[in-house]
C-alpha cells in the first residue's frame, strides 16, 4: 500500500503555488500526485481511495471535471469534504491510497 498525503496544486521545479482557477490547481494536484506514485512503483490507476478537499463545494463540478479526466473505471472510492481554510492558499488538496496492482 502507498499513502500519499495531502498535495495541491505546487509546482514541483520552483516549490511555487500554481496560480489559476480550480481546474488549473486541480490539474497540477493530480500531475503531482501521478508523479509520486510513479516513484512508489503505482500509477493513478492503482489508486483505491482518494479524498478531495475543497474550499468551495460550488467548485466541486470543475474539479470532478477534470479528476474523471485523470482517472480511470472503476474509479476508486472518493470522499469530497468542503474545509473553510487549507495550509496555504490553495483551492483543492487531495490524498490518496493506491495499492499496486
Amino acid at each position: 500500500m502507498v499513502y500519499v498525503s495531502g498535495q495541491g496544486p505546487v509546482d514541483p521545479q520552483s516549490g511555487n503555488i500554481v496560480e489559476g482557477d480550480i481546474q488549473i490547481q486541480t490539474e497540477r494536484t493530480l500531475d503531482n500526485l501521478a508523479a509520486i506514485l510513479r516513484a512508489a512503483g503505482c500509477s493513478l490507476d492503482d489508486v483505491v481511495r482518494a479524498q478531495v478537499y475543497v474550499r468551495d463545494m460550488s467548485q466541486y463540478d470543475a474539479v470532478n471535471e477534470v479528476y474523471s479526466g485523470y482517472m480511470n473505471q472503476p474509479y476508486p472510492a472518493r470522499t469530497a469534504i468542503e474545509v473553510s481554510e487549507l495550509p496555504v492558499d490553495i483551492d483543492v488538496e487531495i490524498d490518496m491510497v493506491a495499492e499496486q496492482k
